[in-house]
């Protein structure tokens, strides 16, 4: 039995990869930001599976709040699995904002900033005293990490942060047997950065041109590749950017 905690796993593709985790065996942990029910309905998906599951409020911007949310894991994980330790993170907590470099405000660049790099940095180093040696991280990065879309600025900068903390922490917990890899989604049906994938049918028909596989993303090609690189079968695996876009802007 394994154990993994997912952030942001109350929509989208972090409540994806939550169910598909579940799905393949393993008991969740996950976070909401401020959406309780939405976060307690995946719960009820996951214990309709046969699996145990958690929600537990974090928001990942407020790195002064990651100790407490450190003893709630630790109080959650001896409830409800009567031990200390968990195996798998997945830290995919992330808003998106698009604004040009020029009407960029420094309120937007932190506020990514404490989501997408700090917050997942000191996440990782509260919670790593109870992973057990053996586990699995996956940090969540963005095809704009390699393709450049206007808007995208400081949100594919911090993502490729990301992707090169991901080596560093793959080189540093190596001797913890811990494998780290950095998945990369292409543009989703979701309702990230306002839906526009989803909803905008000229934006859908224009990522569906530019990608290989002829069509956008959905939330299962992601949450199936996110829980397939949090299992044993991903084993060998380690210090990898895996994109997920379908073959887009290739």
């Amino acid at each position: 039995m394994k154990i993994a905690i997912v952030t942001g796993g109350s929509r989208g593709l972090g409540r994806n990869a939550a169910i598909k985790l579940a799905e393949r065996g393993t008991d969740v942990i996950l976070t909401y930001r401020s959406q309780e029910g939405e976060a307690q309905e995946v719960v009820a998906q996951i214990k309709s599976l046969g699996r145990k599951a958690v929600a537990l409020q974090l928001d990942t911007s407020k790195t002064n709040t990651f100790g407490d949310f450190a003893s709630e894991v630790k109080d959650a994980l001896k409830t409800n699995w009567q031990t200390d330790k968990f195996d798998y993170l997945l830290n995919n907590a992330g808003i998106g904002i698009n604004a040009p470099i020029m009407e960029t405000t420094e309120e937007q660049f932190d506020s990514l900033m404490n989501i997408h790099l700090k917050g997942v940095f000191f996440l990782t180093q509260k919670l790593l005293p109870m992973m057990n040696d053996g586990g699995r991280i996956l940090n969540v990065s963005s095809g704009l990490a390699r393709f450049a879309l206007p808007g995208y600025s400081v949100y594919g900068a911090l993502k490729g942060a990301i992707e090169v903390l991901t080596r560093y922490m793959a080189k540093e917990l190596g001797p913890r047997r811990i494998a780290v890899n950095v998945i990369a989604p292409g543009a989703i049906e979701t309702d990230f950065g306002g839906g526009k994938v989803r909803d905008n049918k000229d934006m859908n028909a224009w990522v569906a041109s530019q990608t290989a596989l002829g069509r956008a993303g959905l939330p299962d090609d992601i949450g199936r590749a996110m829980s397939l690189l949090l299992s044993e079968d991903a084993g060998w695996i380690n210090a990898q950017r895996v994109e997920a876009s379908g073959g887009m802007l290739l």
